[in-house]
């Protein structure tokens, strides 16, 4: 079996694959047209110390950055930690 696993402060993230989206019209939209979204769930770390998140979580990061791979028919994220914003993290209402 093989993996991906990230070197030195880079994180993998896993790209979130959206649905075909059509106008109102029923224009399909081209991947190309679209704008990719800024999330994506974490699949592993490099050697990052006293890292806020961990694999698994869900995270927003730069809108530019990393470099994008095709693993085994899906596609993941390569960024440096430095590039991730914020974690999304679910609380209860008050």
């Amino acid at each position: 079996m093989k993996e991906l696993q990230p070197l030195n402060d880079n994180v993998l993230l896993e790209i979130v694959q959206e649905k075909e989206q059509k106008t109102a019209s029923g224009i399909i939209i081209p991947d190309s047209a679209r704008e990719k979204p800024e999330y994506a769930k974490v699949v592993a770390l490099g050697n990052i110390e006293n890292a806020g998140i961990l694999a698994g979580d869900t995270v927003y990061y730069k809108k530019f950055t990393g470099t994008e791979v095709e693993f085994e028919g899906k596609k993941y994220l390569f960024i440096p930690y430095a590039d991730i914003l914020a974690k999304i993290v679910n609380t209860e209402s008050i």
